[in-house]
């Protein structure tokens, strides 16, 4: 707990710019603004992070209340989205937002306010998380920093930054829990009718993350007829002999193509499935097992948990499709 003897109140600062988002605004208005429990834990003020009005992507206009000097005093800094990757921020901005970090400020980055974070260098070295459909664009922008490609927040060194969206609520949570105990953290999440806790990192959220198909006709044709009896045993020799290939050939050429190891590639189809199947039957985990074609149950909550964190049964709960 951050909360000093004196009991003083923690200021937030909101940056916003113009073209902002409505939803990511929101996120840190809810949970660190008084109107959720009726009570105030922190002082909250929207701060202008550039000049002149500050207009929405919808036109929807904010008043800020505070310039970007409430940032020299304040306790916490969120940067909530940002506008656009390939812009750099406003210097006075960047160089703000370093100064502050250097005197001891907690600065978060949500979803896309982790590129304003990277823009001012305070992710250099540093572990990260940003959406998952931005993980190559990200890395390649900014090499120096470590991404975590799951987490959907990271702290490291008094810098956080979340996944997209919606883990902007599990970050700004996590911040609360840090300065108050968990249980009031708690009472927030209830009132805004989200779980306090939520399992699994972004891999769930990710849709098919494997290649469909290749530049190598033959692996196409291989891959297309594992699909249609994906419930079958494979070996490597029988393999590389349908497609007259040795099997160090077979092996070399499928992980070009795809960019795995076959035994990858078909534990990723399977799990594929597996979802689908959870999604939309009601099929109990043993048929699911036996349509995919793992070998055990207990095989195939171990894959399935360490690809995406949560568990079958978890998964089924969070998005089955109710008929």
């Amino acid at each position: 707990m951050y909360l000093n003897e004196n009991h003083k109140i923690p200021s937030v600062a909101v940056v916003v710019f113009n073209r902002f988002s409505p939803f990511h605004i929101s996120v840190p208005s809810i949970v660190f603004g008084r109107d959720t429990l009726n009570e105030a834990f922190f002082e909250l003020k929207f701060v202008a992070g550039e000049e002149g009005p500050i207009l929405s992507d919808i036109g929807m206009e904010i008043h800020t209340e505070a310039q970007l000097d409430f940032l020299e005093y304040c306790d916490i800094i969120v940067v909530p989205y940002w506008r656009t990757i390939d812009e750099r921020p406003n210097e006075k901005l960047l160089n703000a937002l370093c100064r502050a970090h250097a005197r001891g400020a907690l600065v978060v980055g949500l979803c896309l306010g982790g590129y304003v974070l990277a823009y001012a260098g305070l992710l250099a070295g540093k572990r990260a998380a940003t959406h998952w459909e931005l993980e190559q664009d990200f890395s390649q922008r900014f090499p120096e920093v470590s991404l975590d490609t799951n987490a959907l927040y990271v702290e490291d060194s008094g810098v956080i930054t979340s996944a997209g969206t919606a883990a902007g609520i599990d970050c700004c949570l996590y911040v609360f829990r840090k300065y108050y105990s968990s249980t009031i953290a708690n009472r927030v999440a209830r009132r805004m009718v989200v779980p306090p806790y939520r399992d699994g990192g972004q891999a769930q959220f990710i849709d098919q993350p494997i290649p469909v198909t290749t530049s190598d006709s033959r692996i196409n044709a291989l891959m297309d007829n594992i699909r249609r009896d994906i419930n079958q045993k494979y070996s490597l020799d029988d393999l590389a002999d349908s497609v007259m290939m040795s099997r160090r050939t077979f092996t070399r050429k499928f992980n070009r193509a795809t960019g795995m190891s076959f035994g990858e590639w078909l534990t990723a189809e399977r799990l594929n499935l597996a979802q689908d199947l959870l999604e939309s039957t009601d099929l109990s985990i043993e048929q699911i097992v036996a349509k995919t074609g793992f070998s055990s149950v207990l095989i195939f909550r171990d894959k399935f948990k360490e690809r995406y964190e949560v568990t079958p049964n978890r998964w089924r709960k969070t998005f089955h499709q109710q008929p």
